[in-house]
């Protein structure tokens, strides 16, 4: 069966719009699609360039932006050209300190323009050049690569048959890229979306067990495990990702109680990447989202382990009531407290 080979973003990194850039991402582009990539999103992660100065000279809505890792008088300076402005994406870091006026920051964009939550999220311990949004951070100027990789299990019986088309693949694109000296490397996430074979869980109750049997198995460990030491250029976060409204499975789960907070922080100490596109009520506590903001800080600190928290909101739907959220890559759910 030919694999099915999807990067889900091919993101490059620059301290300033020089010329010559863009050109550079679409000949990269245009190399992965000549040799069978499917390619859904091309990134630009910024350093020291404000949101309006890249929202000035990008008008591209295909175009994903970001300028990377803020602190909090950055992201509050510039929080209403964040909110009105254009497909721009930041994180911001918490992992020194985190106040009452972080988590003000969420729920004015709630306020402001709940779409863009999509955009933001908190970040502890973030590695640079990883290719994902909201996370990704500049630190050389150069070019990553994640993949879609869920969909390389298509018509595997076991986890080490998709474990190995990952590696496949892997070496595709150290044979096309490795002699670029601009190449940062690959982040070996595994990044679900929808469902079927793009969908993490989908794939595991398939071929494992029932997700909420997997989640106190090994299963995931060595998962992780194996996308961190066989990847053979790796930068970035190389964990699992559990993204609650991406993954219609996950969605599914939640809906009926069984992807909880504290499982999901329980599946991101010891295989995940954090809280990723998790629903918030527009009258959620700050005082709880503090909360469990400080436990995953403690945790990500405590363990050295990169954590970030991206909460969803459609701006209107409070605890117990359903979602709508109008964004393509997200599934709708009745909320639930955190």
């Amino acid at each position: 069966m030919e694999l099915k080979k999807i990067v889900r973003s091919i993101c490059y990194f620059s301290d300033e719009i020089a010329p010559g850039l863009f050109e550079r991402l679409q000949k990269l582009t245009y190399r992965l699609e000549q040799n069978g990539f499917e390619v859904q999103t091309q990134r630009v992660c910024f350093t020291g360039m404000t949101i309006q100065e890249v929202d000035d000279a990008i008008d591209d809505d295909d175009l994903y932006v970001g300028v990377g890792t803020l602190r909090y008088a950055q992201a509050r300076e510039q929080l209403d050209v964040f909110i009105n402005g254009g497909n721009n994406h930041f994180n911001l870091d918490i992992t020194s300190t985190l106040t009452p006026d972080d988590v003000a920051l969420l729920f004015d964009i709630i306020k402001g323009n709940a779409s863009k939550t999509f955009n933001f999220t908190y970040s502890v311990n973030m590695p640079t050049s990883s290719p994902f949004f909201p996370s990704a951070n500049f630190e050389r100027v150069g070019f990553s690569i994640g993949l879609q990789s869920t969909d390389l299990s298509a018509g595997c019986e076991t986890v080490q048959e998709w474990l190995d088309n990952m590696v496949t693949v892997w070496n595709e694109l150290m044979d096309l890229f490795s002699d670029e000296p601009d190449f940062i490397g690959i982040d070996s996430s595994v990044a679900p979306l929808f469902h079927g074979d793009s969908s993490l869980v989908d794939i595991i109750e398939r071929i494992h067990a029932p997700f909420p049997q997997a989640i106190t198995t090994d299963i995931f460990t060595r998962i992780s495990s194996f996308i961190k030491v066989k990847n053979p250029q790796p930068v970035g976060l190389c964990g699992l990702m559990f993204p609650c409204l991406e993954d219609a499975g996950l969605a599914r789960y939640y809906e009926d109680g069984g992807f909880s907070f504290e499982r999901n922080l329980f599946l991101s100490l010891h295989c995940g990447l954090g809280i990723d596109t998790y629903p918030i009520g527009i009258d959620e506590k700050p005082e709880r989202v503090l909360e469990v903001l400080q436990l995953l800080r403690a945790l990500s600190n405590r363990y050295q382990k990169p954590l970030a928290a991206r909460f969803i909101s459609d701006g209107t739907a409070r605890i117990d009531e359903v979602t709508i959220l109008r964004n393509k890559y997200l599934e709708d759910v009745t909320v639930r407290a955190l």
